[in-house]
């Protein structure tokens, strides 16, 4: 059935269960950072200086990251062989039991070094289903969208980041709040991992009423299913492939030094309490959540292109200030930093998505978006944390944090303007009608 002739409620309702099932795969991603940053070096860790054990605790972050690409992979070629919403319906389940298992594990005094190997599978786990979620829910909301507004589908999917961040957030400040600091850092921190079942359980009751994708149903009616859709994807080129991947790499690495960093280094070197920290970045995170719908409309109207550029480029500004800010021990100053943060990363966050699906066609978009949104969070995302924190090192300089920022926005913005210079620009508002082969919209 084509796009036109779905029913508005069917098309808006895959739009929002996205978006949930999103969020839910978010909240427990987030859950292992914000426990990274805050309880596993104790707990995991226990016979490593703090330095080190944060560092550990990072490092079994990343790997989560490195098991993104091959989820990434595994589902991107069922997601164009099979259809979108099976593979999203598994993705799902893989984060929960990831997640839920996490809250079971014995910690490194009940059964040694057994406790950080399993924290590192069940954190592959939590990788590989999170690597099937990212591009196939932004292609099932997008590809589903109505004439002119297919940023602004784009973008719902986009805005389970912020939201599954604050849920996370929440979750682990009430439960700290009703146990106290000394059970939550025993055991308690265990209970928000333990609630992702009842949480996915409700999310695939909202999956499974979504239809397929209606670019995936004409690629099926047409017979153009790609038999390895991977290698097909490939043949956009290496040049158009890097500069793509180069354009949103910064927006991960801000992105996580802003999330998951920041609650480590404010903890431990500038002085600020936990819980004002991490309210701090979950009313940033609403910020970035309000945000999203109004710069998504913003690209509908007027194209992406000249957004995503300034958004790289105020990202870049804010890099250079935002640790200096935090490094007054001011909580004014600091709530500014976090909320520009909160501002500014969905100018170029809430597009990202729609800009790697564009540059493939239907038959193979869940294949080269997964290959591209995850080696970039690889290279991003997933070991700015573990930098950041080998940066500040012994001296608890935040210095080289912000030039490492800076350089990479940098990059960033440099692989942005050369990717617009070499595609060729259309009109915004192009509607869902099938892209020709490798050609991007506004």
């Amino acid at each position: 059935m084509s796009t036109a002739a779905r029913p508005p409620g069917g098309v808006s309702r895959t739009a929002i269960a996205t978006l949930v099932g999103t969020t839910l795969e978010w909240y427990d991603f987030f859950l292992y950072g914000t426990a990274a940053a805050l309880i596993f070096n104790q707990q995991f860790f226990p016979s490593l200086s703090p330095t080190a054990g944060t560092l550990a605790s990072f490092a079994t972050l990343a790997v989560g990251f490195i098991a993104r690409p091959l989820g990434g992979l595994v589902f991107g070629h069922f997601g164009d062989r099979v259809g979108r919403r099976a593979t999203l319906v598994v993705s799902l389940l893989l984060m929960g039991l990831g997640s839920t298992l996490i809250g079971l594990v014995p910690t490194y005094d009940t059964i040694g070094l057994w406790a950080p190997f399993l924290l590192v599978v069940l954190r592959v786990v939590q990788g590989i289903g999170l690597g099937g979620e990212g591009a196939g829910a932004t292609l099932m909301s997008m590809e589903h969208a109505p004439a002119g507004r297919r940023n602004l589908y784009a973008g719902f999917p986009q805005m389970g980041t912020p939201a599954g961040l604050v849920v996370a957030n929440l979750a682990f400040l009430g439960t700290n709040s009703l146990a106290g600091d000394a059970a939550f850092t025993a055991w308690a921190w265990r209970i928000p991992f333990l609630f992702s079942v009842v949480l996915v359980a409700a999310g695939l009751v909202i999956r499974l009423r979504i239809e397929e994708s209606p670019s995936f149903d004409q690629v099926r009616e047409r017979g153009e299913v790609a038999r390895f859709p991977l290698a097909a994807a490939l043949q956009v080129g290496v040049v158009r492939l890097a500069l793509t991947l180069l354009s949103v790499v910064a927006n991960s690495a801000v992105a996580y030094v802003f999330m998951v960093f920041t609650l480590s280094y404010g903890t431990r070197h500038a002085g600020y309490d936990k819980q004002f920290l991490v309210l701090g970045v979950s009313g940033a995170a609403v910020l970035w959540f309000a945000t999203i719908p109004v710069w998504t409309a913003v690209a509908d109207r007027h194209g992406r292109r000249t957004m995503f550029l300034a958004g790289s480029a105020a990202i870049l500004v804010w890099c250079a200030v935002f640790f200096p800010l935090l490094d007054t021990g001011n909580n004014a100053l600091a709530l500014v930093a976090l909320a520009g943060m909160g501002l500014i990363i969905p100018v170029t966050h809430c597009v990202q998505g729609a800009i790697i699906a564009d540059t493939f066609p239907a038959r193979v978009r869940y294949s080269g978006s997964s290959l591209i949104l995850q080696a970039g969070a690889v290279l991003g995302g997933g070991l700015a944390p573990m930098i950041s924190t080998a940066l500040v090192g012994t001296d608890a300089s935040s210095a080289g944090v912000t030039w490492y920022l800076v350089a990479i926005c940098a990059l960033s913005l440099a692989g942005a303007v050369a990717l617009f210079r070499t595609v060729p620009e259309t009109r915004p508002g192009a509607g869902t009608a099938r892209l020709p082969e490798f050609a991007s919209e506004a």
